[in-house]
């Protein structure tokens, strides 16, 4: 378990936070030269893929799009144009946006031989982790320089829901899952280890909506609500200060718990 505290960044603007979450990923990609010659991130859906889409990110000279290699955090049982598949959000949102100059990032999308099967689907792309992280040695658990999350009104994140069986996972570096509580219900996700064990890890939550959730995850441990800790809570607790919140003042202002104004 890592030491410290998360770190919760509020912002009055969305520009402002896009911003500050460009010179943090502009940081961890030179974090990630420092150790090696690639910068390995996951990242998942919902509204992440167009806060990280700044003009600053997309067009900076300092992004080296061609040393990126991007895995999903989660990813929906659905072929890759499908309206739920989050390869096509990012697609849409980003990949497609980036110009032909800046180099182009290798993207590992699950295989869509494998839908009828989640456990399949989840199997094959642990084995597309493999192949990367732990080509030459053995590895314990994937060490992505950089993990994307985004965080649901319910707390969950990735597709790690609250009170689900996955959230115990300690063998799988990728888990199935058939019941997930809103559609599609049939998904694929890291697991808790392979989140607490990334070098970095930047939650992204904006908006009334987070209001709520936001105040119980920094606020209420554990969740009153069934003494269970969400699974938002859960990476916080885990990962400690390599744990980075950008949010805006709707979802955050009204959280207890220390905040920045900037990186």
């Amino acid at each position: 378990m890592s030491a410290g505290h998360p770190k919760l960044y509020v912002f009055p603007t969305a520009a402002a936070l896009q911003s500050d979450l460009y010179t943090y990923v502009l940081q961890a990609q030179a974090d990630a030269f420092a150790r090696h010659n690639i910068f390995k991130v996951a990242v998942s859906g919902g509204s992440l893929p167009a806060y990280l889409a700044s003009h600053e990110l997309l067009n900076s000279r300092d992004i080296r799009w061609d040393k990126w290699e991007i895995f999903f955090a989660d990813e929906r049982a659905v072929p890759l144009d499908h309206p739920d598949s989050n390869y096509g959000l990012l697609k849409k949102k980003l990949l497609d946006k980036i110009p032909i100059e800046r180099g182009t990032p290798v993207v590992v999308p699950i295989d869509v031989d494998k839908l009828d099967d989640t456990q399949e689907l989840a199997d094959a792309y642990e084995q597309a982790l493999v192949k990367s992280f732990a080509a030459k040695d053995s590895v314990k658990l994937p060490m992505f320089d950089l993990i994307l999350l985004g965080c649901g009104n319910d707390g969950h994140t990735c597709s790690l829901f609250p009170g689900h069986p996955l959230l115990r996972e300690d063998v799988a570096w990728v888990g199935a899952i058939d019941d997930a509580p809103k559609s599609p219900p049939r998904r694929i996700t890291l697991s808790l280890m392979v989140l607490q064990h990334a070098l970095k890890v930047a939650f992204v939550a904006a908006g009334a909506s987070k209001h709520e959730v936001m105040k119980r995850i920094f606020d209420e441990h554990p969740d009153v609500q069934g003494g269970q800790v969400l699974p938002s809570a859960l990476v916080n607790q885990r990962a400690g200060d390599k744990v980075s919140w950008f949010c805006d003042e709707d979802a955050a202002g009204g959280v207890a718990f220390p905040k920045k104004s900037s990186l």
